[in-house]
């Protein structure tokens, strides 16, 4: 398995739902509009997988784990934070995230980071991904390290993040897939 991201941007087919979560229609929109269709847990999810496996030529997407961006501050935290040379100016956003310099990001500073794009110089929502690239790739090395400490990491990350998080695994799916 990998990693790929999506800009939210990015056009593609999009199911239309009923209330029952069957698709009445199939329209081109913005891809992150997907998740609007559905309940907002498994069947949004269900209908994202779609327009994506859609995107990608019918390459089937196998599973899913979605996280409200309420989980970034707890699953920063978990890994005692996570560094980065922050990549944007946040000043009048958070102060304490000055363009170049090196930081060990605490749960709301982690936040700022991943979800501010209006009032930054580049609003764009591909600066934007460069951050959450850039601060995915710092996480998970952050979190391989904590599950080499603690065998029990995964389990209680989940336990921690579950009222934020989305799922077609289990936690034992979830350790494994770690």
């Amino acid at each position: 398995s990998s990693v790929i991201y999506i800009n939210r941007d990015t056009m593609a087919n999009v199911n239309l739902l009923a209330l029952n979560g069957n698709t009445y229609d199939t329209v081109v929109r913005q891809i992150a509009l997907a998740h609007t269709q559905g309940n907002g847990k498994d069947v949004s999810c269900h209908n994202v997988a779609s327009s994506v496996s859609d995107l990608l030529l019918g390459t089937k997407v196998n599973h899913y784990i979605s996280l409200t961006l309420d989980s970034v501050p707890i699953v920063n935290d978990l890994v005692g934070g996570v560094e980065v040379t922050v990549l944007d100016d946040f000043s009048g956003v958070d102060n304490s995230l000055v363009k170049g310099e090196k930081i060990l990001l605490n749960g709301e500073q982690a936040l700022n980071y991943v979800r501010t794009r209006e009032k930054l110089e580049d609003n764009t929502n591909i600066a934007r991904m460069k951050r959450q690239q850039q601060y995915m790739e710092a996480l998970y090395k952050k979190a391989q390290s904590c599950m080499n400490e603690d065998d029990a990491f995964i389990a209680e990350a989940v336990l921690k993040i579950s009222d934020h998080m989305v799922s077609d695994r289990s936690v034992t799916q979830l350790e494994e897939i770690a």
